[in-house]
């Protein structure tokens, strides 16, 4: 079974640990927390304070994405703040191989993301050593985006690469995953799905959570 990764990017600010309670209650594995800078992305949203905050307050493993630009300068605040995961953009780390060395030293998983317009072949380098790979299935930096039907190819190659070498690396895609293409998603070989505004957007976020689950395995 995938796991399923609600990102709180699409979640209500104002109300941001009643939402976070709803999904863990609705039985899903990871917290997708999306940290923009306004520089590697347009956006800006949180900061290592607000992790930190929400920690208080959830059980579920934090998956932090770092879309910002040299994030090794906060990699320690975020794992201070309680992330479990820390995913860093390969376009946005000079040295790359260092980065990753630095988050696996707190003893954290570490994972690289890479960008719609760049080559999957990219992290190809650095798989032994990583947990999971994040693949941008949208242009980052915005919620509420459609799936980029052209990214299926790297899911493809990145899984042919991964199993190849005996791995257990994990695929995670992040930016358009709904009800009505979860099956294809989870058939082309990714473990983690990010979906934002289809879970938070919902109207019954635990309905909504069971009929991902259901969709996902629909013969």
């Amino acid at each position: 079974m995938y796991k399923l990764a609600p990102s709180i990017l699409s979640a209500d600010f104002a109300f941001l640990a009643n939402d976070i309670e709803k999904v863990e209650k609705a039985g899903v594995d990871y917290l997708h927390i999306d940290v923009m800078d306004g520089e590697f992305v347009p956006n800006i949203t949180i900061g290592a304070q607000i992790v930190n905050a929400i920690r208080k307050h959830s059980k579920l493993v934090f998956d932090v994405h770092l879309m910002i630009v040299k994030p090794e300068r906060h990699i320690k605040d975020f794992v201070n703040a309680g992330a479990d995961i820390i995913t860093v953009h390969s376009e946005a780390v000079d040295d790359l191989d260092g980065c990753i060395d630095l988050i696996k030293s707190f003893n954290i998983k570490a994972s690289v993301s890479v960008k719609p317009k760049t080559p999957i072949e990219a992290v190809f380098p650095y798989l032994d050593k990583l947990d999971m790979v994040l693949i941008m299935t949208v242009e980052p930096g915005f919620g509420g985006q459609s799936f980029i039907e052209k990214m299926y190819e790297k899911i493809f190659k990145l899984r042919k690469e991964i199993d190849k070498r005996g791995l257990k690396t994990e695929i995670e895609i992040d930016g358009g995953a709904n009800l009505e293409n979860i099956k294809q998603i989870v058939s082309s070989g990714v473990n983690v799905v990010v979906a934002g505004s289809a879970i938070f957007g919902s109207d019954n976020i635990e309905q909504t959570v069971k009929q991902f689950r259901n969709n996902a395995i629909k013969g």
